[in-house]
């Protein structure tokens, strides 16, 4: 990727960040109604509509080479209902800000091994001091977050 490009990546990544923080006390919402595995559900068949007119408008995308990914990828989805279900626990005790802050620094620790080591076809990324003590701030930041 060209650092041209950098820029609009960086506005991709801080819109999905903005997702995230929407998507949390919105998914709460439908969990304290109806219950986490239900939001869970709610969410994956909103996102999956949104998926399958895109998809139709595409043609079908890329779809038909879906045998070509690793069966351990197709699990993502999987994910998603941890992912859901631990921010209709969470919200309600924590808040949004303290869920979406300890989650995005989970998300910061874990994607930091993967980029050290290269895993999940990632281009690897060595671990740095300067990468370390930013990790460090941010715990520092969640501690903060949660410890009222």
């Amino acid at each position: 990727m060209n650092s041209q490009s950098t820029p609009i990546l960086i506005v991709i990544a801080s819109i999905a960040g903005v997702a995230i923080a929407l998507q949390s006390p919105l998914a709460n919402m439908i969990g304290r109604r109806l219950g986490a595995l239900e939001s869970a559900f709610i969410v994956h068949i909103g996102g999956a509509i949104l998926a399958i007119a895109i998809l139709a408008f595409q043609r079908g995308g890329n779809l038909a080479g879906w045998t070509q990914v690793p069966w351990y990828a197709l699990g993502a989805g999987f994910l998603g209902l941890v992912i859901i279900g631990a921010i209709n626990l969470a919200i309600p005790s924590l808040g949004a800000a303290t869920t979406t802050t300890l989650i995005v620094v989970a998300q910061i620790a874990i994607g930091t091994i993967i980029d050290h080591f290269g895993w999940l076809e990632v281009a690897p990324r060595p671990i740095t001091l300067a990468r370390l003590a930013g990790l460090a701030f941010l715990a520092v930041g969640a501690w903060l977050m949660a410890r009222e």
